[in-house]
């Protein structure tokens, strides 16, 4: 792909503690340049979840606003947005389709269509499906196949991993991108936006599992032999400490999330002692002492439920330590607490390790972009780039099959590409001598067909 053909897609990440805004193209390698960011506090959205619309409208536009400061050049008119809460679920089901013409290759359309068909399984009345993610492929007696694309035979189906969420949790989102001015391209589960973020190929066929600690929620996604099994959304996230704290040493909630995040850990034996944080008091009263192994102590107790939820999880599909060989990957705001990847290791039995989004970031991106709460957000335009990479080889396949008169030589042309999510001057240049090109080549169509004829 040309560095300069590459569409600018943004990420959009609305979360419950804050939400970000990243714009970002491909270079020639194959990394992402970062074009535009900014972030703003968020203040509608509990646990994942969009309650109130207008402040969440308020906190998207300032993200913007921040991102146009950092690039005045951007027009950003398309998004692609995370997706996460209490309300997200998934379920695993297998269909098939028979062919009309058995001895040809299968084509990317029946696939397509073998995907489109899963999505009138039934689900809960008010859920509504987010996604059809297909695991394993199976041509006639063919099992395990990751791509069928060229195979032949009678019968072609897979096994499906569907993620389903709350019809208005859902409709909350989009109306508050869409009052913002902007359009959803398409709604992510942000534990998978978050894996493919950090997450490499070697992670993926080893067997991992990417638990996405964010203020609202936790979500796990678990890949094993390559394929998508398991994607849950655990109920708690970093406000929940944060709360924990305010109820437990009667401070407020500012100064709780500063003492967890400055003197935090999850690990009470790792705490000192005789160490103590001083607290002002308020209007007069005497300052506060906290210990900070009381501190430790607290925070362990959450984070020790949430990764019961992960050890839960994992064995109801089956994979406990000896299946994942690549452990687990922390990422989002809450895994930068200390001493957060011996906890995990010593709750679930898997090595662990911390996950960064700079995998697939260019050299010279803003260096507050390596931190692991941006992993979703980096994770969406990722998912951009995968359904762009898609369109692009559907078009290369049709441009293909137009067939050339023999006495007609044409040089094969770079496919028309989308307009990208972030529109410059430059590319509807290049639309317009594209769509040039195309009338043209019909018309020279047309006036061989004519000689034929006559």
């Amino acid at each position: 792909m040309n560095h300069n053909e590459a569409p600018i897609i943004v990420g959009l990440d609305i979360g419950t503690t804050k939400i970000a805004a990243i714009a970002g193209r491909k270079n020639e390698y194959g990394k992402l340049e970062i074009l535009g960011f900014g972030r703003a506090n968020s203040n509608g959205v509990q646990h994942g979840q969009v309650l109130n619309i207008d402040q969440t409208i308020k906190a998207i536009q300032q993200a913007l606003e921040n991102c146009y400061e950092s690039n005045p050049d951007l027009e950003i008119s398309e998004v692609y947005v995370g997706i996460a809460g209490h309300h997200i679920k998934s379920l695993q089901t297998r269909g098939d389709i028979v062919r009309h013409d058995p001895d040809t290759e299968i084509k990317r359309p029946e696939i397509d269509q073998l995907v489109n068909n899963q999505r009138k399984t039934f689900i809960p009345a008010g859920d509504q499906i987010i996604d059809v993610i297909p695991q394993d492929f199976h041509v006639d007696n063919i099992q395990n196949i990751k791509d069928p694309v060229g195979y032949n035979g009678v019968k072609v189906g897979a096994n499906f991993h569907i993620i389903t969420g709350d019809r208005n949790a859902i409709r909350n989102i989009n109306r508050s991108v869409e009052r913002s001015g902007l359009t959803t391209k398409d709604l992510v589960l942000q534990p998978l936006a978050s894996a493919s973020a950090v997450m490499s190929d070697i992670d993926m066929e080893a067997g991992v599992a990417i638990l996405d600690i964010g203020g609202g929620t936790s979500d796990l996604a678990v890949f094993y032999e390559g394929i998508l099994k398991h994607t849950a959304v655990i109920p708690f996230g970093g406000e929940n400490i944060t709360n924990d704290i305010r109820m437990g040493l009667g401070v407020l909630k500012s100064q709780a999330e500063a003492m967890k995040v400055q003197f935090g850990s999850a690990l009470a034996d790792e705490a000192k002692t005789n160490a103590y944080i001083t607290i002002p008091g308020l209007k007069g009263m005497p300052a506060k002492e906290i210990s900070v192994k009381n501190l430790a102590g607290i925070i362990q107790a959450r984070m020790s439920e949430i990764l019961d939820f992960v050890t839960y999880h994992l064995k109801q599909v089956g994979l406990d330590s000896r299946a994942l060989n690549g452990g687990i990957i922390l990422t989002g705001g809450g895994s930068q607490l200390k001493h957060l990847i011996q906890l995990t290791e010593y709750t679930t039995g898997l090595n662990a390790r911390i996950g960064l989004p700079n995998e697939h970031l260019a050299p010279n991106h803003i260096e507050e972009l390596k931190k692991p709460m941006y992993s979703t957000c980096i994770g969406l335009i990722l998912k951009g780039y995968s359904d762009y990479d898609h369109k692009y080889k559907e078009f290369k396949e049709k441009f293909r099959k137009v067939e050339v008169p023999r006495n007609l030589t044409v040089e094969t042309a770079e496919p028309v590409k989308e307009t990208p999510a972030v529109s410059v001057d430059a590319s509807a240049r290049k639309q317009k001598f594209w769509d040039k090109f195309k009338n043209n080549l019909i018309d020279l169509f047309k006036e061989e067909e004519d000689q034929v004829i006559k």
